[in-house]
């Protein structure tokens, strides 16, 4: 593996912006579709991308969603600014949800966020504290 970088996606991504909420990972995925990047990888970068933006949304004050090219990875990153997350592990759980009853009613906060976005991954890596949660996907190509 050469890990030899090409090229970074940079999103920011606001709170509580549900009329936008999607283009970045939109964005994404049609950049990497354009690439001739495999259409498997694509679909499970699609994936990964949405709800780590939807969390940004959600359980944020706001953050940033990178999407970085190598010669043999795509790494995604999401970086949000506070509140974190109190518990990791209950938080890894599916169905598990801290979504606030209004973001329910439109249709989000279902508590499949974090554990879809390790489902797709190679590598999965989150830290969380009261000034954020920070987490690295890796997906090899």
């Amino acid at each position: 593996m050469t890990d030899k970088f090409l090229k970074r996606y940079s999103y920011s991504v606001s709170a509580n912006d549900f009329i936008n909420a999607g283009k970045a990972s939109s964005s994404i995925k049609g950049n990497l579709k354009a690439m001739g990047i495999n259409g498997q990888i694509v679909r499970r970068i699609a994936i990964i991308s949405y709800e780590a933006e939807i969390n940004i949304v959600i359980h944020s004050h706001g953050g940033m969603l990178h999407c970085d090219l190598y010669e043999d990875k795509i790494v995604i990153i999401s970086k949000d600014k506070g509140p974190g997350i109190s518990n990791i592990e209950m938080a890894m759980t599916e169905g598990y949800s801290t979504a606030s009853e209004s973001v329910r009613e439109l249709g989000f906060g279902a508590g499949m966020g974090l554990p879809n976005m390790k489902k797709y991954s190679d590598d999965f890596e989150i830290s969380s504290s009261s000034n954020g949660t920070v987490i690295i996907i890796t997906i090899y190509l």
